[in-house]
């Protein structure tokens, strides 16, 4: 389970407060693959690094039971003068993950070619959220933290990369990020809906597209 208790987080930008928390308190039930939704600027990203213990909140805290994957669509732990094939290793070194298996996994699945042996720096985005998926992906945690990742690269890989996570989630829980409902309604089964400050679970997916829906609606009239 992940708890957030009162939590608080907001931003000053222009004059303004940007609101991405106000004494919010909501579970996150184990088990479950949960969309997170919000128009942009809601604070998903926001929300996902304080998950991932990147980012700290203005007040309050995270109780998360169980190891907890980096934001998945997150590159910014790869050393850009390593190669791939480094960064793969130095991770699973880190995390206690066999540095063979763990490498051989990713540079399989990422499908980088000469790439995995070159810098990360020569790497195109599309390139490093491949590395980033399949590193995630390699380790086995209890909840994994995504963010847009399974809409890298073409038509096969998306799916490639569909099946790997549910059937990482057989086992694991996930928070997930995406602009795609389609892709959404693949992957989860409930959803958290963010909306000025505010936070809200629904155990049932569809009633919560529908409120982020609305939520949208509301804003292009406003």
């Amino acid at each position: 389970m992940i708890r957030l208790e009162n939590l608080r987080k907001s931003f000053h930008y222009r004059g303004t407060v940007k609101h991405v928390a106000r004494g919010v308190t909501i579970n996150f039930p184990t088990g479950k693959s949960i969309a997170l939704l919000g128009r942009n600027g809601a604070g998903k990203s926001t929300l996902l690094n304080m998950l991932a213990g990147a980012m700290a909140p203005d007040e309050g805290r995270i109780v998360i039971e169980g190891t907890v994957s980096w934001p998945v669509g997150f590159q910014g732990s790869f050393h850009r003068d390593l190669t791939g094939a480094q960064n793969t290793r130095f991770l699973a070194r880190v995390y206690g993950i066999d540095t063979d298996e763990m490498t051989h996994f990713v540079e399989e699945f990422a499908e980088l070619g000469n790439h995995f042996h070159q810098p990360v720096r020569s790497y195109s985005s599309g390139m490093r959220a491949r590395l980033g998926f399949g590193c995630s992906m390699a380790i086995r945690f209890d909840w994994y933290l995504v963010d847009e990742v399974t809409a890298v690269g073409d038509a096969s890989f998306k799916e490639k990369s569909a099946a790997l996570f549910r059937d990482r989630m057989e086992h694991s829980s996930a928070v997930f990020v995406s602009h795609s409902m389609g892709d959404i309604r693949n992957v989860c089964d409930a959803a958290v809906v963010l909306e000025n400050g505010s936070m809200r679970y629904y155990g049932n997916l569809e009633e919560g597209i529908a409120q982020h829906e609305k939520n949208m609606r509301k804003g292009r009239s406003a």
